[in-house]
């Protein structure tokens, strides 16, 4: 048998570059690089494997050798790592590594952000010695109760599959599982595999087979025909049927066919967080958000749903309205996904199945069937009023300081139909879901799963490099709010140095806007959500003296303040022929509040409390808490 000589970490690496998916006969290589931070734990392991191969790239003997990238903060390296593999449609991820200690626990939010929003990425975290013969080594920490637990061991709960490699012979069935897991599009998630830092560096005798170029098949599920003509007369005996799309609508590349299965049926369509963009927001059957923070017109809808066929969602409770959105009496679930977990939610008729065969196979057994008209034309006349709805919000005239949504107004505006919003945290995802006009099945990324603060600028860098990737010609619009910028402004530091343009729209509201709000319903009065000075009384002195404008040009971006609606929309217009990442601060008024739906989102409010406003929002939660749905009934019964 023809062996290979390297160390575990250089055989990482070696596996890395070699592999490859294949779906609808197209071929690509899955990893695009590796992110690294170094430190003890991993510089002589990965961190000298990674070298190596570059070297040897430069000297032109491995063109396909792994790219290595700086961050600055190992959260923001996964975040960037996972918004690339959203971008790319699950079909193409990256590596990330950090040394042992911190480095490592910093990557578990994004871990736990990877795997709630189903998106691949590898993790690669340092461990401590496996040899444990200099024990306690930096940063380790020790557990009395058990030798063989490390910090690493928060990784399990978020990680679709957890391994570490304690002799070099765990090696490859640790790397197949791993690929096995990162290309399942219905168990992809974070994959971790730790490796202790001596173990990085031993040398062992590889089979040279283990290095072969390896291609892994990306299924699309077929539905089961008998399932198949089970929804489809569920679907015809519908009065009022709704489609949810979610984002595995997008991952399928399945939008033409829910465009054709929405006209060919005249049901009409909404969309989660994720699966904004499913259709054209002006496509006659496109009623827009849905839920907590949807739209009107299909909050409307979804409480008269007598059926809703869900395709690609996993109904987090923003999607339902903490299961209350969907009022009818005696509503039926069917649900299209490629994942059983999911597709068995609210006691669903489950089909399992890729997206885009499922929904070619209910379109078929659906020929000729038509919802009542009525029906549709009452969608897309709801949809019409919410638009109008949308077009005041854009031109708010508010002054002196802007309105979020006169921000968000002119930034759609301006932007081409094929650029890519980018946003996760604070008010601006709810505003973003509610009246973003999206006109492209990629141009719109918002990450809710996790609603994670911190993730716009990484996740702006990642969908930036993705569509460099993909060679495509895209503006990445990254929104993110003071809080939330506060929390993760590093990156602005990476896209310099990569020489990546993303332009972040900064918006300052001196707080948190969204908790905020949150807080006031709740009758907690805002509190702890303001940036101010400390006074004998609290935070509640002036605002906070610093400027955020400042600090991304100290990071090297280029900088625009805007100060009013006609300086927004010169900034926004230079920003776009710029090459050079670039940040527009614009204050806005924290205190206006966006259109909305009744929708409600359940937040539990303090049962006794001597606060009056307390007390208030507790008789209004317990009547919405009433309205809550189990969604227990079986889809198809006996009786």
């Amino acid at each position: 048998m023809s062996t290979v000589r390297l160390t575990v970490a250089q055989a990482v690496v070696r596996f890395l570059e070699v592999q490859s998916v294949e779906r609808d006969g197209r071929t690509q290589r899955f990893f695009a690089g590796c992110w690294g931070i170094f430190g003890h734990g991993n510089v002589a392991g990965i961190g000298e494997a990674l070298l190596e191969r570059e070297v040897e790239r430069n000297a032109g003997d491995a063109p396909h050798a792994l790219r290595y990238h700086q961050g600055r903060n190992e959260q923001a390296m996964v975040h960037t790592a996972v918004a690339y593999a959203r971008h790319r449609d699950r079909l193409a991820a990256f590596a990330v590594t950090a040394s042992v200690g911190p480095g490592s626990t910093n990557m578990v939010t994004g871990a736990a952000l990877a795997t709630i929003n189903r998106l691949p990425v590898l993790l690669l975290p340092g461990d401590t010695f496996a040899t444990r013969v200099a024990n306690p080594v930096l940063q380790e920490l020790e557990d009395p109760r058990a030798g063989d637990v490390s910090v690493n061991e928060a990784f399990r709960p978020v990680s679709k599959y957890f391994d570490r490699t304690e002799r070099p012979e765990q090696l490859p069935a640790a790397l197949l599982h791993a690929m096995r897991v990162l290309t399942d599009p219905a168990e992809t998630g974070a994959v971790t595999l730790a490796l202790p830092q001596d173990v990085q560096a031993e040398a062992h005798d590889w089979p040279a087979e283990l290095f072969a170029e390896r291609v892994w098949h990306v299924a699309r599920p077929l539905p089961e025909p008998a399932l198949v003509e089970r929804a489809a007369a569920a679907i015809r005996s519908a009065q009022r049927p709704l489609l949810v799309s979610g984002g595995g609508t997008i991952y399928a590349d399945a939008n033409d066919a829910l465009r054709q299965f929405a006209e060919d049926t005249g049901i009409p369509v909404a969309e989660t967080q994720a699966g904004k963009g499913s259709l054209p927001y002006d496509h006659p059957q496109s009623v827009g958000a849905i839920g907590a923070t949807g739209t009107t017109a299909a909050d409307a809808l979804a409480a008269d749903a007598d059926l809703v066929i869900g395709v690609g969602t996993r109904y987090s409770d923003f999607t339902t309205a903490s299961r209350t959105v969907f009022g009818h009496p005696d509503v039926r679930f069917v649900n299209l996904n490629v994942a059983s977990f999911d597709a068995h939610k609210l006691s669903a008729l489950p089909l399992i199945a890729d997206a885009r065969l499922g929904l070619d196979a209910l379109t078929e057994a659906l020929a000729s069937w038509r919802a009542d008209p009525a029906h549709t034309q009452r969608a897309t006349d709801l949809a019409r009023e919410w638009d109008q709805t949308v077009e005041s919000a854009y031109r708010s005239e508010h002054a002196p300081l802007l309105a979020q949504s006169r921000v968000l107004g002119t930034v759609n505006e301006l932007s081409d139909p094929r650029d890519v919003v980018v946003c996760a945290a604070g008010s601006i995802p709810g505003e973003l879901h509610k009246l973003w006009r999206t006109r492209d099945r990629k141009g719109y990324h918002v990450e809710y799963g996790y609603s994670c603060m911190g993730y716009e600028i990484p996740g702006g860098l990642g969908v930036s490099m993705a569509v460099d990737d993909e060679t495509d010609e895209r503006d990445v619009f990254v929104l993110v709010g003071d809080g939330s910028y506060l929390m993760m402004n590093s990156e602005l530091a990476t896209c310099v140095q990569e020489g990546r343009k993303i332009i972040v729209i900064l918006v300052q509201n001196h707080g948190f806007a969204s908790i905020g709000a949150l807080s006031e319903s709740l009758g907690s009065q805002r509190f702890g959500t303001r940036y101010r000075e400390r006074t004998g009384s609290g935070l509640d002195g002036d605002l906070l003296p610093v400027d955020l404008a400042a600090n991304a040009a100290s990071l090297g971006a280029d900088v625009i303040r805007a100060e009013n609606a006609d300086e927004l929309r010169e900034a926004v217009l230079a920003a776009k022929k710029s090459t050079r990442t670039t940040v527009i601060h614009v204050e806005t008024d924290p205190l206006v509040p966006a259109p909305d739906s009744p929708a409600w989102w359940d937040v539990p409010v303090a049962e006794v409390s001597s606060l009056a406003s307390t007390r208030d929002a507790r008789a209004v939660y317990e009547k919405h808490k009433s309205q809550q749905r189990p969604h227990l009934t079986p889809m198809e019964r006996n009786d």
